[in-house]
């Protein structure tokens, strides 16, 4: 192959990604990037379900366990850091891998993202308080009051993506469109994009065995000794959230492991929409043999 070539593997958690880019960066001899928002920060382990520690020996990784959890990492940071790195690797290995389900990532790496303004701590700690107390209702209400167009096609559902917009809004003055004009990132690669989706029962059955997995392998403590940084936009999603409203009193422990299950349902839900509205991808059952002959089929 003259051209390098980029593997894209995403899709809803616990789809297989991590499985099937293990063996395709076997198959090819390569190496991984992972496209995920926070199996970069070295203290969250167990609840982003990283790659075991004989996996990453065996496989290099890139951007896992790259940062701390008192740091802030953004995916404009990612897309920039991670294009770079790519750009080394295909020095060495014709093919790499790229897995992840922040599909916000994959995009700042394959499309480029804007220089937004930074966003000032006390400003978004004003917005996260104001969000706690009033609501979901409210901050849908106030983003779709100021950016309308955005809100059409925006997650609705999800406040981190609405808290951010607002963040943006609020130091800027713009509306996200007017700030989202830079053009689109030139890629010296080739690229295939494969989805992986199991169907909705057997993820199901996924998610919930994961979740057990995860509480069994000590999920509940990992977040009792991240909970002085529950302010972190990494830790105010599914997986940490439910065990901090256990350690408040706001629910049983039982209570709090049903939920991880609901609400991760309900996360891999939202991913299926994104991906599906990004529109790229090839959309597989999750097998090796399927993965390579889609590969195949997209680079002859």
């Amino acid at each position: 192959m003259s051209t390098p070539l980029l593997i894209v593997v995403g899709g809803p958690t616990a789809s297989g990604k991590t499985s099937l880019a293990l063996d395709l960066a076997r198959h090819f001899r390569s190496e991984i990037l992972s496209a995920d928002s926070r199996q970069c920060y070295r203290e969250l382990n167990i609840g982003t379900a990283k790659p075991t520690s004989a996996e990453l020996q065996e496989i290099k990784h890139h951007f896992i366990n790259t940062h701390s959890i008192q740091e802030r990492y953004s995916a404009g940071q990612y897309g920039t850091d991670a294009f770079q790195v790519l750009l080394d690797r295909f020095q060495v290995h014709p093919v790499m891998i790229l897995c992840g389900g922040s599909g916000l990532y994959i995009q700042a790496l394959l499309k480029g993202f804007d220089d937004l303004p930074e966003v000032p701590a006390t400003l978004r700690e004003r917005l996260s308080d104001d969000f706690s107390e009033k609501g979901l209702s409210w901050l849908q209400a106030e983003v779709e009051r100021r950016d309308p167009a955005f809100f059409a096609r925006a997650e609705v559902q999800n406040p981190r993506r609405l808290l951010r917009a607002l963040e943006l809004l609020e130091v800027s003055g713009k509306a996200m469109a007017d700030l989202r004009q830079q053009k689109a990132r030139q890629l010296p690669f080739r690229v295939v994009s494969l989805g992986l989706n199991p169907g909705r029962e057997v993820l199901a059955e996924r998610i919930d065995h994961r979740t057990e997995h995860m509480v069994a392998a000590g999920l509940f403590e990992e977040a009792r000794q991240v909970m002085q940084w529950r302010s972190h936009q990494a830790l105010q999603t599914v997986g940490y959230e439910e065990p901090f409203g256990y350690f408040d009193g706001q629910w049983s422990k039982e209570e709090a492991i049903e939920k991880i299950k609901i609400n991760t349902r309900q996360y891999a839900k939202r991913q299926m929409t994104w991906f599906r509205k990004y529109g790229e991808m090839q959309w597989i059952s999750g097998s090796k043999a399927e993965a390579l002959k889609a590969i195949e089929e997209n680079i002859s």
